[in-house]
């Protein structure tokens, strides 16, 4: 279950270290064709998002800062568990590790 937020905006959240903030897509509930799909068919979240934000990176054996593998506004693809979820109002966004997201989705 997701926190409450306690801020007004997502902008006000800046991951730390390998953190990457994303919104997870939203499944349609209506097709190209304009039939509407049963709540059990859209309540499985897609495991694709968009990074909104990500962290500076973080340190490797020696120290030396290792930037994260994507940047905000990059389309990715994750695993269908994990992230800690944070709620504001209606929307629902994820923090997950860098190393936690499988691929980035290049179009």
């Amino acid at each position: 279950m997701a926190a409450q937020a306690t801020f007004k905006s997502i902008k006000a959240v800046v991951p730390l270290l390998d953190r990457v903030l994303v919104r997870r897509f939203k499944p349609e509930t209506k097709t190209a064709s304009g039939v509407y799909l049963p709540s059990s068919a859209t309540s499985q979240p897609l495991p694709e998002a968009t990074v909104i934000a990500t962290g500076p990176g973080a340190p490797d054996r020696t120290g030396k800062i290792v930037p994260t593998n994507v940047k905000a506004g990059d389309r990715v693809l994750l695993p269908g568990w994990g992230g800690s979820p944070i709620k504001l109002g209606d929307e629902e966004y994820y923090l997950f590790r860098d190393s936690e997201i499988l691929a980035k989705i290049q179009e």
